[in-house]
Order: C-alpha cells, then sequence, then structure tokens
C-alpha cells in the first residue's frame, strides 16, 4: 500500500515539475506547482481506488494513469485561476 502511494507522489512531483518549466508562472515559486500536483496525484489515486473497489496495491497501472490525469488538471486549473485574478504587468513600452 506504501508503495503505491510513494508511487502516486513521484508521479505527480515529476508532472508538476514539467508542468513548471512549460507555464509562465507569473512570479510564482514553482514548488507551489510541484507540491499541488503531489497532493492531487494522491487525491486522485484515491478517488480512483474508491471508484474501482481495489485496494491501493503496489503497482497498479490504472491508479498511477489516474493520478498522473489528476496532476495535471489541477495544474491547469490553478493556473488558470492564477492568471484570472492576477492582471498582466503593464510594459514598459
Amino acid at each position: 500500500m506504501l508503495i503505491g502511494i510513494i508511487g502516486w507522489i513521484i508521479l505527480g512531483l515529476f508532472a508538476g515539475f514539467i508542468a513548471s518549466k512549460f507555464v509562465n508562472l507569473r512570479g510564482d515559486d514553482p514548488r507551489i506547482s510541484i507540491g499541488l500536483s503531489g497532493l492531487a496525484a494522491i487525491v486522485g489515486g484515491c478517488i480512483y481506488s474508491a471508484i474501482s473497489g481495489s485496494a491501493v496495491s503496489s503497482f497498479n497501472l490504472w491508479s498511477l494513469l489516474f493520478a498522473g490525469i489528476a496532476a495535471v488538471a489541477s495544474l491547469v486549473i490553478w493556473h488558470r485561476v492564477r492568471r484570472a485574478s492576477c492582471p498582466r504587468a503593464k510594459r514598459p513600452w
């Protein structure tokens, strides 16, 4: 069980790291995105386990896939909300 949760966390942190390289963070610390995606991967994996009825195992490809999708979806939502709440910086020219 612990190995499955660690797998979700690693997958989420990796997805957050990759996403922080591609997205304009608008002055945010990249650790926010990485931590958020790790947390979302855990939540996504738990939701998959609850829906499918399967226990958390050492390696379940579908739960890892669902955790990765949840991590990416949370980052997309976070950056959309962040973009809407922060005004664009004024250009000096």
